[in-house]
């Protein structure tokens, strides 16, 4: 509901938003519930130069994050739609468990084209709108705990390798960015039930893991938002 709540006029882009069960729907949901206008950055969304859906307060918009062009032209069309941008999420990401010897050339190039180049894209892009912003602009982006305990579950090396470019490049933007008013973040969830995990490596594969988490279930989209929404 824009004009209302944490995020009152603030707009904002997320990327990788369009699967309803996913952490980027949840983040668009509640950012529009806390007030801000969202355009959701997609690969899923049609190849055209509109947009794929308009409301009041959300636009989707294609593009395809390991793309520097793609970035660039939905980007543009965000900006143009919302008038500047105040929040960037990089929430677009693939992950894979291929273990090392198991790992082509080609797999480990596009895990680290999508979630650290991309996250790079995409971040590259926004820095004019977000500099120019005047409402406590602020970057957060999606790592992951694979990055912090050397992959394994669910992510292979490449993945954890991915995510942990993401965690440093995050510290680098925050010194970089910091003197000049934008600040960035990054959010590292474990795993969460999204259709990137659940049902992936079958029923006693789940319950055994989550004998291992304290709270003895994996974690929800909304609680990743929660977090999120604090950060911008």
């Amino acid at each position: 509901m824009p004009g209302a709540g944490l995020l009152a006029g603030k707009r904002a882009v997320v990327t990788g938003g369009a699967n309803p069960r996913g952490i980027g729907a949840a983040i668009v949901e509640l950012f529009r519930a806390q007030g801000a206008r969202v355009a959701v950055l997609d690969s899923a969304y049609p190849r055209d130069s509109g947009p794929a859906k308009a409301d009041a307060d959300r636009i989707d918009l294609h593009c395809n994050v390991a793309s520097a062009a793609s970035c660039t032209q939905a980007i543009e069309a965000a900006v143009a739609a919302l008038g500047g941008l105040d929040v960037l999420v990089n929430n677009a990401g693939i992950v894979a468990a291929t273990r090392v010897w198991d790992l082509p050339e080609e797999e480990f190039r596009r895990m680290i084209e999508v979630n650290l180049t991309g996250t790079y894209n995409v971040t590259h892009a926004a820095l004019p709108a977000l500099m120019a912003s005047e409402r406590r602009p602020a970057i957060v982006n999606l790592g992951s705990t694979a990055a912090l305990r050397g992959g394994g579950l669910l992510g292979g090396s490449h993945y954890a390798a991915s995510k942990g470019g993401v965690i440093s490049f995050t510290k680098a933007l925050a010194r970089e960015l910091g003197p000049r008013g934008v600040r960035a973040n990054c959010v590292a969830p474990g795993i969460i039930a999204t259709d990137m995990t659940l049902g992936k490596f079958g029923e006693d594969w789940e319950r055994d893991l989550k004998k291992t988490i304290p709270l003895g279930r994996f974690g929800a989209p909304a609680e990743v938002a929660q977090a999120i929404l604090f950060l911008a």
